[in-house]
């Protein structure tokens, strides 16, 4: 649950960023730093939820839902995915 908010207040920030740029107003360059971590982070998650989506016809999931879910959850997801006891079932 956790993972879900902060991945969805990034892509909130990453929002205002671009609003900001494309309206000529100024963010606080304290933000910095900031949106490097939340780029960091969506760009790590958008990595596990293409994998996720590419891997997920082989478990038997559907690629788009399951590749939307691991983005916003993160390793999770993957986990989830390549754990041979649970795909047994």
């Amino acid at each position: 649950m956790i993972s879900i908010v902060l991945i969805s207040s990034a892509i909130g920030l990453e929002l205002w960023n671009i609003y900001a740029l494309l309206s000529s107003s100024n963010i606080p360059s304290y933000l910095n730093p900031i949106f490097w971590i939340e780029r960091f982070a969506i760009g790590i998650h958008l990595v596990e939820g293409v994998i996720a989506a590419f891997y997920a016809p082989s478990r038997k999931k559907m690629p788009i839902k399951y590749g939307t879910y691991t983005f916003f959850v993160g390793t999770v997801g993957l986990l989830e995915l390549f754990d041979l006891h649970k795909s047994e079932v």
